[in-house]
């Protein structure tokens, strides 16, 4: 097996990753390793045009491993006035296949972090402290990671699939999915898959010990929309006061957002997925999760499970305000004051009726309300029987025996897109971690080490299961 990067291990790659190299990994855990690192450490986040970098890495690296141009496409994107990019493999079948490809995806961009604000350089791969640290570590360049040493891999062993592999990598999931509507429609148009694995969603759940309680399949996702919340005012001289105040009115507006709760909701995906996440924990937020999915007009389960970051959103809408501007100078009453508010939609409630109840909410005229996101509503994606199989068989190559619960993810991810379209779309990623450990868009994303190893397995697996040749 000849694995390229790995066994080339340069001075400036010992000095990079010393404990990795100490741990004795395989050649193909170092080779994972270090296109990991690489990914990691260019800035693809919107306001820098890096997408194109990460593009021109990935495509040295399988052409490396015998990938042809010819199944290769690079496509260039304005993503809202910003150059990016998506990138397409595929991994052929001989002959004729003998059913439709799969399509997998992930996302190359990342949402920006500013290096003032870490502990460590968010765009340097850090391992510390049992944990790999990044932007990106866990959205989503550990789901690249996985799907490009996935196929560098199975393509070194030899591998022929029985049906094509497609992996579709977009470059601007986290602001404008430009380049993911365009991929989707092309996918729909060309190439017709049977069902679609998304990377960038799912995971192994671990409890407070770190041992794995659930395997979460995302079978679905809220409705994704941003408004701007503007209020304008004639303003003026900061010595002379109005009552009226562009700023003040706008406080108030996001006051009321603030105090208002969304009307709960579940369908029978969330209901089975809170009940089957509460057999795995005693405390009071697993009761609560029994006791919703039991009854969801249980007012103590509610209000603990909208306390709690990790199940708030699975009961139902939410709106928070995300970002704010105002004023033009600090001796001048404001003219005008904007604020974003970002909402995750329950499904089946609906953009415009999410709109007017935010309106109602506010109860002020002069709130002048802007949708800034495109509408997509997505369907569920029911279990296929042939991709949970591939999953119990990853899961067991991992040594671990849980439950395999789908459930609906309060994110937005460009598998949204996918089943907008009517595919069924999985999000099947190989991670693991404790509840709101990664820090995902946050300060300080991390991923553990054992995690990053012990998923790279995955989708190798998976694709030998649902693509191996027929015994």
């Amino acid at each position: 097996m000849n694995f390229r990067l790995s066994l080339i291990v340069s001075a400036a790659m010992l000095a990079a990753a010393p404990q990795a190299i100490a741990q004795d990994r395989t050649a193909f855990e170092q080779q994972a390793r270090e296109i990991y690192r690489n990914v990691v450490e260019i800035r693809s986040a919107r306001g820098h045009e890096k997408v194109p970098e990460v593009v021109d890495y990935i495509v040295g690296e399988l052409k490396a491993a015998g990938f042809a141009g010819e199944d290769i496409q690079i496509t260039d994107y304005d993503a809202t006035g910003e150059a990016t990019q998506g990138l397409i493999v595929w991994y052929r079948a001989e002959g004729e296949p003998s059913e439709a490809p799969i399509v997998l995806l992930a996302h190359m961009d990342v949402v920006d972090a500013l290096a003032e604000d870490w502990v460590r350089d968010p765009y340097k791969l850090t391992e510390e402290e049992g944990y790999f640290f990044g932007r990106g570590t866990a959205d989503n360049k550990y789901g690249v990671t996985s799907l490009v040493a996935t196929f560098i891999r199975l393509k070194e062993e030899g591998f022929v699939p029985s049906r094509d592999l497609v992996m579709v990598l977009s470059g601007d999931e986290e602001t404008g999915m430009v380049s993911t509507r365009a991929q989707a429609n092309y996918v729909h148009e060309t190439i017709k898959p049977a069902f679609i694995l998304n990377a960038d969603a799912g995971g192994l759940s671990l409890g407070p010990d770190g041992e794995p309680l659930i395997y979460g399949v995302q079978g679905a996702e809220k409705t994704y929309a941003t408004f701007e919340l503007t209020v304008t005012n004639p303003g003026g001289h900061s010595s002379a006061p109005r009552k009226d105040n562009a700023i003040y009115e706008l406080a108030d507006a996001l006051k009321n957002i603030q105090a208002y709760k969304f009307p709960v909701r579940s369908s029978e995906l969330t209901r089975a997925s809170l009940e089957a996440g509460g057999r795995q924990r005693l405390d009071k937020l697993g009761n609560a999760m029994r006791a919703f999915a039991a009854d969801p007009t249980d007012e103590n389960a509610i209000e603990i499970l909208r306390d709690d970051p990790s199940t708030v959103g699975t009961i139902g809408t939410t709106c928070i305000a995300t970002m704010l501007r105002g004023g033009h100078a600090e001796n001048a009453l404001p003219q005008s004051a904007t604020a974003t508010v970002n909402c995750r939609i329950f499904p089946g409630v609906g953009i415009e009726a999410t709109e007017q109840t935010l309106k109602d909410v506010v109860a002020n005229e002069d709130v002048k309300f802007k949708l800034i996101s495109d509408l997509v509503e997505s369907p569920e994606s029911g279990l296929r029987e042939d991709v949970l199989g591939a999953l119990n068989a990853a899961l067991e190559e991992r040594g671990v025996d849980v439950p395999v619960v789908p459930h609906m993810s309060s994110g937005g991810t460009d598998g949204m897109h996918y089943r907008n379209l009517g595919y069924d779309t999985y999000g099947v990623g190989g991670s693991a971690a404790k509840p709101n450990d990664t820090y995902a868009h946050g300060l300080n994303e991390r991923l553990p080490v054992d995690s990053f190893y012990d998923g790279l397995d995955h989708f190798h697996v998976m694709l030998k299961e649902l693509a191996g040749p027929d015994e």
